[in-house]
């Protein structure tokens, strides 16, 4: 009983600590005059993802890293279809039309470069040397998007970002990212103590149970911000999170300790590299994301969550 517990307390440490994180980080942003689609690529995007980046390292250090791996893309999967889709459900999502020529497809491209590095021709996990690649290509994206900052910074903040005093906003950010590194750890122990008691794997749990846990701070920011008419934060904190969890996320974690990919997990790839085309091609024509196309994407979720239940 314990166990269910320690992971419930897990949660709320990852979830609370992300959203003191964001604000104390936004409000920063708010300072530095950075329009709400940056925002939502870098800083809330990265934030919310602490708990993927907490849990997935944590997992690699304790040796567990089918976790690590399946975490991340059972968390992408989510951020892609369930984050926007529901957003969508909420309000219509307008798609910038300079993110589906540079982010979208970017995060489509770095998960192709994944999978093959993942076959097992190329050794069938992501190597030390294959994380450090990541880690250099996420160099290029964060210079890409201060570089982007610099040029599109607007003459006044933005009023919709709570401001706060720059002593409480290090105390937001300095406390929200203590909660979550202890979140982190809370869940990877607990999660792993309920696989082994049900006779789960660790990559059927890593891509239910912690990936739609660590991923509730995305689905919460972005539906908030679809309701507020904010659709730039809302796509941009999923795509950004997407990126974060595998040129960051993924990407540290193999460095720390190569990460082993199973055969499952290729597959999961494969289907999440599938799903963002789908995607992709949704909003190409129109630049928007509506109800009806929300629905579709929360019903090829649904059956992709029967098909790794099932297999």
């Amino acid at each position: 009983m314990m166990m269910y517990v320690w992971l419930i307390i897990g949660f709320v440490l990852l979830v609370k600590g992300a959203d003191f994180f964001v604000d104390g980080s936004s409000s920063v942003a708010k300072t530095l005059r950075v329009p709400t689609l940056i925002i939502g690529l870098t800083i809330v995007a990265f934030g919310t993802s602490c708990p993927e980046a907490a849990v997935s390292i944590t997992a690699s250090i304790a040796g567990k890293n089918d976790m690590a791996f399946s975490n991340v893309i059972g968390s992408n999967i989510f951020n892609l279809l369930v984050v926007v889709g529901m957003s969508a459900l909420f309000h219509s999502v307008q798609v910038d039309a300079g993110m589906l020529k540079r982010e979208f497809p970017l995060s489509i491209i770095v998960a192709v470069l994944i999978l093959i590095f993942a076959l097992p021709i190329f050794g069938g996990d992501i190597s030390r040397i294959e994380g450090i690649i990541l880690l250099v290509i996420f160099a290029g994206f964060i210079a890409m998007m201060i570089k982007s900052a610099l040029s599109n910074r607007t003459e006044q903040p933005d009023d919709d970002v709570k401001v706060l005093p720059i002593w409480l906003s290090i105390i937001y950010i300095v406390g929200g990212i203590a909660a979550i590194v202890i979140g982190g750890n809370v869940v990877v122990d607990s999660a792993t103590d309920i696989a082994l008691s049900f006779g789960m794997t660790e990559t059927l749990v890593g891509l239910t149970i912690v990936a739609l846990g660590t991923s509730l701070p995305e689905l919460v920011t972005s539906i908030v911000a679809a309701r507020k008419g904010e659709s730039d934060l809302a796509l941009g904190n999923a795509i950004g999170s997407n990126l974060f969890n595998i040129l960051f996320v993924l990407a540290s974690a193999a460095t720390i300790s190569p990460v082993a990919v199973g055969v499952e997990s290729l597959f999961d790839t494969a289907i999440f590299i599938v799903f963002s085309l789908i995607v992709l091609f949704m909003v190409r024509k129109d630049r928007m994301l509506v109800r009806w196309k929300g629905e579709i994407m929360i019903l090829m979720y649904a059956a992709y969550m029967v098909y790794i239940i099932l297999r």
